[in-house]
């Protein structure tokens, strides 16, 4: 230190004429110099400048060398709570879901070469679908692992569904983001004897407990590639036979699923599995009954539900599956009816493909209209996406939208009060040559 403040006295001293811009102030503080604003490697290049390398003990001073910052390596686990992009952490393309080889008549798509090209021509529809799938997968092992009793519904859904913003990069805020990627529709959180479609709407206290059955459904989207999956969570042992028969009842309708199969038979071998179950409740013994009104479905780009239907009990549709289909295969099992009603408050809804060109007088549901297509196009919302979106006073004219068949509503599906359903779902790719589950997990 003493050497460098001799040095920099002498400088000074020289340029006390003004000629030296520190010593008026330019770089300094109060018109004095500052040593800790002069850099090392400046101070030698002013010493060799001037004819003065040298230190105060003669030593000749050396350049520092600046060392390379480093890069911080990429993350290689996700985070808990999931925020970590799964583009980071498969850099080199995503997981293959199950791979399940077709058989009887169409055994020959497995090493036909002209099926095998068909497929390597998709492979950016795989990686668009595979990627969904891995953010699912790892959003449902953090929601498996965190979901308790004692917290609220609005807690759960919006852990998944940030989760799943996250690892898509699609935070669904500017407009036409969540068109490209993120939430495939709003997360059902259906509790007891509620099956399907409900979601908490802004201000609901619905706080899960010990003894209730929670059907978790939600969904994955790239560049509207939609994955579909679902899981039932319980939190006491006696529900146990419940969940078994509807998930041995969904691994059937997966197994019997593949290019031309008629979708009657799959619901058949789906309710023969299903309703070989029943479930001692409190006492009581319940058969597990197909819900007979709910249905798998196919999958569309930009549409969870295509047009065609997967029954889960038998029934006469001879409709086909077709090579290079998707399809959500979904079955749910009550310990009620095993038929379900529209009941309570809607929160889920979705712009229809097909929507009339319809003249709206209401200024509110024109309004509202240009914001569901510039955010969500025909990808299901619910309310509460409304709300981050910071839209106010709009149920009127949400209200005329649904009237004017522009917009579907998808009520909450209720069996009977008093009685307990469960749900499991995964997403099928009939490609040409293989049949993969591509939401298949360690899980379920």
């Amino acid at each position: 230190m003493a050497s460098k403040t001799a040095d920099m006295l002498s400088k000074l001293a020289l340029n006390n004429d003004g000629a030296n811009p520190q010593a008026n102030g330019a770089n300094g503080t109060n018109g004095h110099v500052s040593d800790q604003d002069e850099s090392d490697e400046d101070r030698d290049d002013d010493a060799t400048a001037n004819g003065t390398g040298n230190t105060a003990s003669g030593a000749a001073k050396k350049k520092k060398k600046k060392k390379p910052k480093k890069k911080k390596a990429a993350p290689k686990v996700q985070s808990d709570p999931p925020r970590v992009l799964v583009s980071q952490l498969f850099p080199n393309g995503y997981p293959v879901g199950e791979e399940v080889e077709y058989k009887n008549g169409n055994a020959y798509r497995t090493t036909n070469e002209e099926k095998r090209h068909l497929d390597r021509i998709n492979n950016d529809f795989l990686q668009e679908y595979r990627q969904g799938a891995e953010v699912h997968r790892q959003v449902r092992q953090w929601a498996q692992a965190n979901i308790k009793p004692g917290m609220t519904l609005t807690e759960i859904a919006e852990g998944i569904e940030n989760g799943t913003r996250a690892l898509t990069g699609h935070w669904g805020l500017e407009e036409g983001d969540n068109i490209k990627g993120g939430v495939g529709f709003p997360t059902g959180l259906s509790i007891n004897h509620i099956a399907a479609h409900y979601t908490p709407n802004a201000g609901n206290k619905w706080v899960l407990g010990e003894q209730d059955v929670m059907k978790v459904d939600f969904g994955v989207h790239v560049n509207g590639r939609i994955v579909d999956s679902a899981f039932t969570m319980t939190f006491d042992p006696k529900y146990d036979n419940l969940l078994a028969a509807v998930k041995d009842a969904t691994n059937t309708g997966i197994r019997e699923a593949g290019i031309d199969v008629r979708v009657c038979d799959i619901g058949a071998a789906i309710q023969e599995a299903m309703e070989s179950y029943e479930v001692e409740l409190d006492g009581k013994t319940y058969p597990v009954k197909a819900i007979r009104n709910l249905n798998g479905h196919d999958i569309v780009q930009h549409s969870i539900h295509g047009g065609k239907s997967v029954p889960i009990v038998k029934g006469g549709d001879q409709t086909k599956m077709e090579e290079g289909e998707i399809f959500a295969i979904e079955t749910f099992g009550s310990t009620g009816r095993g038929y379900v009603v529209d009941d309570l408050e809607v929160s889920h809804y979705a712009l229809r493909p097909d929507a009339p060109n319809t003249a709206l007088r209401v200024q509110s549901a024109r309004s509202l209209l240009n914001v569901i297509k510039k955010n969500f196009g025909t990808i299901p919302w619910c309310r509460r996406y409304l709300d981050r979106l910071g839209q106010e006073k709009y149920l009127l004219g949400l209200n005329n939208l649904v009237q004017s068949g522009i917009v579907e509503a998808y009520p909450p599906l209720v069996d009977v009060k008093g009685s307990y359903t469960a749900q499991f779902e995964h997403t099928i790719l009939l490609r040409p040559n293989v049949k993969e589950v591509v939401s298949r997990g360690d899980d379920y």
